[in-house]
């Protein structure tokens, strides 16, 4: 599974740490966060972003969103600490904007997006995002809605199939799909162990390769929760409350996370494809970022050694120009939709 941050063994936000966020001393220069100002944390888990940003300088500020309940009970000790200058806000990212405007701010310093599960939700058998533990089938950060045991019960084959195939990568994605359905004839999921089981019986593993049930897992997670929808959201969201000269700092976890920012902000600084005698170049937008990284930047072999999950990890990052926000970008919506979905909406990806 793709996670976030340290597991067991290092507390939540307020408490000893039992999470460190990946790449946070980049993400912290890549903020800029010595210089003082308003930024926005929208994946809070346990606060270790959030507290570093308010450590940097004495006048930070930090709005804190996270969708998850668990983690908003959990930061109470460091808006305790913090007071005024640390508000934690039950919410989507992809809602950020509105959210900053809720809490009476028309603009923001910074926004950093830490994409994907948390250790603390992989670390929880009860929470149902992991295969490492027996738990319910349930992966929700919201703890309401559909489950993925819904989803897994309810969905058709060809729904199944695209889910594993478009969300996790899974190139056995059909043969998966059609074995689910003839195992939910006979007895509905409940479980990660039956679910991981039944893909373990389909899906050899590769010596010290993953375990066959990650992608199918990711997949689903991502199903549950529209995380990628939610990213799409989140990076135009920003594009509106970001000031002239804030920053945008994403750290990704998988393929289909990088592409979508790394499109997004292709296009956004003016970096996409140049016409050609086929298709002439259309009048571009001036751009409304400037890229603060060269391409993607990733852990050092330290973090790597001493967090495992931090290997696949890729952080991008851009200033806000001044010119306005622009229209939302049809190309890295339809990224984050399966095919069927986009097919009505009248998009080919």
């Amino acid at each position: 599974m793709m996670g976030r941050g340290d597991g067991p063994g290092a507390g939540a936000a307020g408490g000893p740490t039992r999470h460190v966020p990946v790449l946070l001393a980049e993400v912290c220069d890549a903020l800029d966060v010595k210089r003082g100002g308003l930024f926005i944390d929208g994946t809070f888990g346990a606060g270790g972003y959030t507290r570093a940003i308010l450590d940097a300088h004495p006048q930070n500020k930090v709005i804190a969103i996270d969708r998850d309940p668990d983690a908003i009970a959990g930061g109470a000790a460091l808006t305790a600490k913090f007071k005024k200058r640390l508000m934690l806000v039950p919410g989507r990212f992809g809602d950020l904007d509105e959210i900053a405007r809720a809490q009476g701010f028309e603009a923001v310093d910074g926004v950093v997006l830490d994409i994907g599960v948390s250790s603390m939700q992989l670390d929880q058998a009860e929470r149902g995002f992991s295969f490492r533990n027996e738990g319910p089938l349930d992966m929700r950060m919201e703890q309401e809605g559909p489950s993925a045991a819904d989803i897994i019960n309810e969905a058709s084959e060809a729904e199944l199939a695209d889910i594993f195939y478009h969300y996790g990568e899974e190139r056995r994605a059909r043969a998966v799909a059609r074995a689910i359905i003839e195992a939910r004839r006979r007895e509905p999921f409940h479980t990660t162990r039956q679910l991981a089981d039944l893909v373990a019986s389909l899906i050899r593993q590769e010596p010290g390769g993953i375990h066959p049930a990650t992608r199918v897992f990711q997949g689903l997670r991502i199903a549950v929760n529209d995380e990628l929808g939610e990213l799409v959201r989140a990076l135009h969201a920003a594009e509106r409350i970001l000031r002239p000269g804030g920053r945008l700092v994403v750290v990704t976890f998988h393929s289909l996370e990088d592409r979508i920012v790394k499109q997004f902000f292709a296009a956004r600084t003016g970096r996409t494809p140049s016409g050609s005698r086929h298709m002439p170049t259309m009048a571009a937008p001036e751009p409304t970022f400037e890229a603060v990284t060269k391409g993607p930047v990733g852990p050092g072999e330290q973090e790597m050694a001493r967090n495992p999950r931090a290997r696949s990890a890729k952080l991008r990052a851009g200033a806000r120009t001044n010119e306005p926000p622009q229209e939302p970008l049809s190309a890295i919506t339809m990224l984050a939709e399966l095919p069927q979905t986009a097919e009505k909406k009248g998009g080919r990806r």
